[in-house]
This record gives C-alpha cells, structure tokens and sequence, in this order.
C-alpha cells in the first residue's frame, strides 16, 4: 500500500485510503486521510462511488494493490481528465482497468447502481464511455499474494514511492 500512496502523494494535494470500517490499515498513513464507505456492497466501485461522494469533486483512484504505477502515469490520467470524462487506463490483454483513472461526480450514481448489481466494474466503467489512456502492462500489475508483495518489493527497493 505504501508506494500507491507515495505515488498519490507526489502527484496530489489531498490523498485518502477508502475501505470499509473493519479493515486493518498499517500506521503511519499520516498526512493520508481514512474514509471508510459503508459495509454493502462489497465491489470496488462501492470504493469509488463513496470516494466521489466524499470528496464532492473528481478523484484519482489507483487501487492498494498496484505498486508499480508511477506519478509519471497519474500526471497522465490527470491530464487526460481535463475533458471532464471518467478517464479510464487499458493496456495489455485485459482492457480497462477500472482500478486506475480519473472519475468524474457524475460517474457516482452509475458505478454505485454497478456495485449493487454486482455488474462487472470493466463493463460498468466502459459504459461510462471513458477516455482511455494506454499503459504498458507491467505498470498494472497487481500484488494479490504474499509472495507477489515480496517480488514487488524486490523489484521496487525500499523506498516508499517512485521516482518520475
């Protein structure tokens, strides 16, 4: 969770970890805010949804599990969203990547609609008719396991946020 957030923190004023109430976080999150979004649905785009009505404005998401996008990469979304579209990333073979992009408040009551459904977040999200930014694949990669969480931090070193 930490190069996520060191990232966020380069490239944003204010950052938050949105999760449900009993989710155990790790210290230190300061200066990050906690936003804990209702217990149901349980899908990620409950996260988002409860983010924009949180935040009152556009938000940045790149999901927890995502430790080697770059500031360079979320510059990019945040560019792409000046539109004022949800701006979603795709790149490799699984397409949108829901996890990463820019969500415009409009985007709230579709992907909250979406979670409730239990619909898939690529298809609710390309339903949003999203700005698509390409990224190579590797910056997608998710940490799932123990064991990809200990390649993540050989590959990205000690440091809690990357360069660029």
């Amino acid at each position: 969770m930490s190069y996520p957030l060191g990232v966020l923190a380069a490239v944003c004023d204010r950052a938050a970890v949105v999760c449900k109430s009993g989710t155990l976080l790790p210290g230190g999150l300061a200066p990050f805010e906690r936003w804990n979004e209702p217990d149901e649905p349980r899908h990620p785009l409950a996260g988002i949804a409860h983010a924009l009505e949180r935040a009152g404005a556009p938000v940045l998401v790149c999901a927890a599990d995502m430790p080697f996008v770059t500031p360079a990469a979320c510059r990019g979304l945040l560019a792409a969203s000046e539109q004022g579209r949800v701006c979603a990333v795709a790149g490799g073979p699984g397409g949108l990547e829901p996890l990463l992009g820019v969500y415009t408040h409009s985007a709230g009551a579709p992907l909250r609609k979406a979670a409730l459904a239990d619909a898939s977040a690529r298809e609710a999200v390309a339903a949003l008719g999203p700005v698509v930014v390409p990224f190579p694949a590797e910056l997608l990669r998710s940490v799932n396991t123990a064991a990809d969480l200990d390649a993540a931090a050989a590959e990205l070193g000690p440091s809690t946020s990357q360069a660029g």
